[in-house]
């Protein structure tokens, strides 16, 4: 039997060849981008040396990555509307974080923030352990007694102590480029400057929203989805031992399983995945729903936590 350690060396090896691939996938849709503003060129038979474009869009991605792990953690923050919790007015919350980061062996404590919304959903982000946030919706805070409220503090810190927080927020970082240069692209499609060029202007600018939000954000969730929904269930399993007590996170899924209103109101489909649960509201087509969800089905990690046979 696979134990959870090997199961998460596993997950990082097999993270760290999609996570390559994805990157490989990216930098061609980039310097197809820029081959299409030398269309020019490839009509009138010039000479137009791809690789050359291809090598430097791949320098180009690495240098927004290293920009983005330094600073992509507070952009996470900032764009789901998430803020320092104060330790008097959440003091559960500061100790039991503080109680599971020792517990975990974890070096550092991740700073605790909070999400003013009445939706009940987590998540962590960060590069590192040692850089790393634990968020909360104050809906969450509100609603679970302490020992659920141990359980999802539990998954989360979790992630962090999996690193699954780091390839988190690559993903979040790419698929947040994918679908800025799209909608950029779509727009100006649209709205573009009328010229005896606006025909053919328009034209790159289709390709490119269909290069970057069908066909690159479309590979792009189908990464997430592969990623995402086997680190749930191993965050699930880790936070279960970390605290001796599977229920208290088998009952906060059960509670978060039945908000009427689990619309974070600051999620999006970039971040969507960061949560212990979709951010959205639940559609009428559930086939469609589970099939493109970043998160696999929440009646079967209640299920896996309580014993029952799958």
């Amino acid at each position: 039997m696979v134990n959870l350690h090997e199961e998460v060396r596993a997950n990082k090896r097999k993270s760290t060849l999609i996570l390559l691939t994805f990157f490989v996938f990216t930098g061609i849709l980039f310097a197809i981008t820029v081959a299409l503003f030398n269309f020019n060129q490839i009509v009138n038979g010039e000479s137009f040396n791809f690789w050359f474009y291809y090598i430097i869009t791949l320098i180009i991605l690495m240098l927004y990555i290293i920009y983005f792990l330094n600073q992509g953690e507070k952009m996470i923050l900032a764009v789901t509307g998430a803020k320092e919790a104060d330790r008097k007015n959440y003091p559960h919350l500061y100790h039991t974080t503080q109680a599971l980061a020792i517990a975990a062996g974890m070096k550092s404590t991740p700073k605790c923030y909070v999400i003013d919304d009445t939706a009940l959903n987590a998540y962590a982000t960060g590069f590192k352990p040692e850089k790393s946030y634990i968020v909360v919706t104050t809906g969450l805070l509100a609603k679970l007694n302490r020992e659920e409220i141990e359980g999802v503090l539990s998954h989360e810190m979790s992630h962090i102590k999996n690193e699954d927080i780091k390839l988190m927020l690559y993903m979040a970082g790419l698929i947040g480029v994918f679908t800025m240069i799209g909608t950029f692209a779509y727009y100006s499609m649209l709205t573009g400057p009328r010229s005896e060029n606006d025909g053919k202007t328009k034209l790159f600018a289709f390709i490119i929203w269909i290069l970057f939000s069908v066909i690159g954000v479309f590979f792009a969730t189908l990464f997430k989805l592969y990623l995402s929904r086997q680190r749930e269930y191993l965050a699930d399993s880790n936070g279960a031992l970390l605290t001796r007590y599977p229920e208290g996170l088998a009952s906060a899924l059960e509670k978060i399983k039945s908000d009427p209103d689990p619309l974070v109101d600051k999620a999006n489909k970039a971040t969507a995945h960061l949560f212990i649960s979709t951010p959205f509201r639940k559609k009428k087509f559930s086939f469609f729903a589970n099939i493109f969800s970043t998160h696999p089905p929440i009646q079967k990690r209640i299920d896996i936590l309580r014993g029952k046979k799958i």
